[in-house]
């Protein structure tokens, strides 16, 4: 709010609530529509395609094996050096939870605590939160912790009181929680449109709009290529 200027009237906030409740309906809706188109997708494009790549993958992994072996073999009768192992890969050492994760734990639990709740639509959304917390601190992970606590500062649930200020301050972090929600919706979408597997699923419904089968051309070119290696390492196999 611009300094100096008067606080917003609580039936102008409510009016902006309303507007951006209806909003976030309809962008909640574009993008769970995005979801379940690509998941749609994907689904038809592992049952025809993704299969068929796993098959070519598996085969030229044995087609590369393979090949190495006929080289080590040239190299030992020859006399020359031996390929160097692979590098073994270092452990994952394991998160330890400090005790800076366990107070900023307990400040998030008597922050948020279900039985803390005024009413059942409160005690979910306390609910949920606190299953996120148990995650974070499962993990030792004190920046997600914070942010939950710091999230949860801002919240509309964190003010109290029944007074015209206390009311309006709802309201304020209400419609602050709503566009930043938008914001996250917005960029979720942009970020699904931006996957690759978007771009392939518009240039397989372009090319249906023509009349033609993406899908089909890249199971046929996929069966070639799998036929093609399957030829290349069945000439480097010893006879049976």
């Amino acid at each position: 709010m611009p300094s100096g200027s008067q606080p917003e009237k609580i039936e102008d906030l409510h009016a902006r609530l309303t507007e951006l409740e209806t909003v976030l309906g309809e962008r909640s809706a574009d993008a769970a529509r995005a979801q379940a188109d690509l998941a749609a997708f994907r689904i038809r494009y592992r049952a025809e395609v993704g299969l068929l790549h796993d098959e070519l993958d598996r085969l030229e992994l044995e087609l590369a094996e393979a090949e190495l072996g006929e080289i080590s073999k040239r190299v030992a009768e020859s006399g020359g050096p031996e390929p160097p192992p692979a590098a073994a890969r270092p452990e994952p050492q394991p998160r330890l939870t400090s005790d800076s994760v366990r107070r900023l734990f307990r400040d998030v639990a008597k922050a948020i605590h279900p039985d803390l709740a005024r009413d059942a639509l409160a005690r979910d959304r306390r609910h949920s939160l606190m299953i996120e917390a148990n995650r974070a601190y499962a993990v030792g992970d004190e920046e997600q912790l914070r942010a939950i606590l710091q999230a949860w500062q801002r919240s509309p649930e964190a003010v109290q009181g029944t007074d015209q200020e206390a009311m309006r301050l709802r309201l304020v972090r209400r419609i602050a929680q709503i566009e930043e929600q938008l914001e996250g919706l917005a960029g979720a979408l942009a970020a699904v449109k931006e996957s690759a597997l978007w771009k392939l699923k518009v240039m397989v419904d372009d090319e249906a709009a023509k009349g033609k089968d993406l899908i089909k051309d890249m199971v046929r070119r996929l069966k070639r290529d799998i036929l093609v290696t399957t030829n290349r390492l069945d000439a480097l196999r010893p006879p049976r």
